[in-house]
């Protein structure tokens, strides 16, 4: 099972990256961002409670999102594999999933962080903002989920590099690019 961990942070080329993994090694995508803003939408118990969360920037708790991701995992037993965008955001996240993979027989086979810098980033996300209308894409949420990356959620990094899995890729340039420097890592695992 081809289970990988794309990293970086908001703006920084997940989504379409993941979408094209997906097309190309039939994997099943797994973003928390869109698993709540879907129950959101749906106005279920979860979404209500993750709503105001989101909505200012949070994250939501580990238990709430670790609950979900395992509910989501379950739901595709006859998976290829899975391109996790968006999770782990802490050491515990890592960990959790590393348990519960490893339960099922399988394990995190790789970890690409696609690197961009924050000007950047945020001229990525005002122009998704136009074009999408999402309520964490507003400029002072945005900002704020920017930060949240580079001062915690990349702290989670280095457990994936003690663990061999961690790969580093340039995230600006043409898409076409990153998406071939990503298939180049991944068909080495």
């Amino acid at each position: 099972m081809l289970n990988l961990v794309l990293f970086g942070p908001p703006g920084a080329g997940k989504g379409t990256q993941s979408q094209k993994l997906i097309d190309k090694y039939q994997l099943v995508h797994i973003s928390t961002g869109d698993l709540f803003r879907a129950h959101i939408k749906n106005q279920t118990a979860l979404g209500k409670k993750v709503s105001q969360l989101i909505a200012d920037g949070e994250l939501v708790p580990d238990k709430i999102t670790i609950d979900m991701l395992e509910e989501e995992i379950d739901k595709n037993p006859d998976a290829k594999g899975f391109v996790f965008d968006g999770f782990p955001r802490t050491i515990p996240q890592a960990a959790e999933l590393d348990k519960f993979l490893a339960s099922k027989g399988s394990e995190i086979a790789g970890v690409i962080a696609l690197d961009v810098d924050k000007d950047e980033l945020v001229k990525r996300v005002a122009l998704r903002q136009k074009e999408t209308g999402r309520l964490d894409d507003q400029a002072e949420k945005s900002q704020k989920r920017i930060d949240e990356y580079f001062n915690k959620i990349i702290l989670v990094l280095p457990y994936y590099d003690e663990q061999k899995k961690l790969t580093k890729i340039n995230g600006i340039g043409e898409i076409e690019v990153i998406f071939n420097q990503l298939c180049e890592v991944i068909d080495t695992y």
